[in-house]
């Protein structure tokens, strides 16, 4: 269903964001609220956001929100979902578990080692190696970013591209945390702190410099 610039814009801030008021949308992506009330309303009317329940605010008002529905997530690509599945399936009922997650396992080192030539290719710092693996995920539709912590990093992934794949076999998702951790092995520590699959609505990675020395710079 074809989407105008400003919808794919909402959508993509929803996406990033989370929940969002009209307001806030309004401010953020430079649109009068009324815009931002109409295009809500089309995209509602086709399926893609929903109105959480009113917050309950300090003072004043309650607020509406607006989030992306199951197929406003939908929206946003899942690479070759359908074949993917097929040849999981495939594999698992022919090869068995054990040998599933071994390809699995090696399609894993087959990026890291593409990952580990890019890190070191980026400037020696923490932080510059931590961008540049945020934008390998963006490149690969993880539509990735880096946020500061007082103590570190947050490496978000606001969407994940192999999503029906990675709730077949969660082998994907193990191996990409191990990964991460291969990468930074030896200048930081790195932990899961949001799972999609959990039922949250990224996935998100602490990022923790193995030196005490060295902060972000909040």
């Amino acid at each position: 269903m074809e989407l105008s610039k400003s919808q794919q814009r909402i959508m993509h801030r929803l996406k990033t964001r989370g929940p969002q008021s009209v307001k806030i949308l309004s401010s953020q992506l430079a649109m009068t609220t009324m815009g931002v009330r109409q295009h809500l309303t089309d995209l509602e009317q086709k399926g893609y956001v929903a109105q959480t329940r009113e917050e309950k605010q300090t003072r004043g008002r309650p607020v509406h929100l607006w989030k992306l529905s199951a197929e406003g997530h939908g929206y946003f690509p899942d690479a070759h979902s359908q074949v993917t599945l097929e040849l999981i399936s495939v594999i698992r009922s022919s090869l068995g578990e054990e040998s599933l997650n071994l390809l699995i396992e090696q399609r894993s080192k087959q990026i890291q080692t593409h990952y580990r030539t890019a890190l070191e290719q980026a400037e020696s710092s923490l932080q510059s190696k931590i961008e540049r693996l945020a934008q390998l995920r963006s490149d690969e539709g993880y539509m990735a970013e880096v946020r500061l912590l007082p103590e570190g990093w947050l490496l978000i992934e606001n969407h994940c591209p192999i999503c029906s794949a990675a709730a077949q076999c969660q082998q994907f998702c193990k191996s990409e945390l191990t990964m991460f951790q291969q990468l930074l092995q030896g200048i930081a520590s790195i932990s899961r702190t949001d799972y999609l699959l959990a039922g949250a609505r990224r996935c998100a990675y602490k990022i923790t410099s193995a030196d005490p020395a060295v902060i972000s710079p909040l």
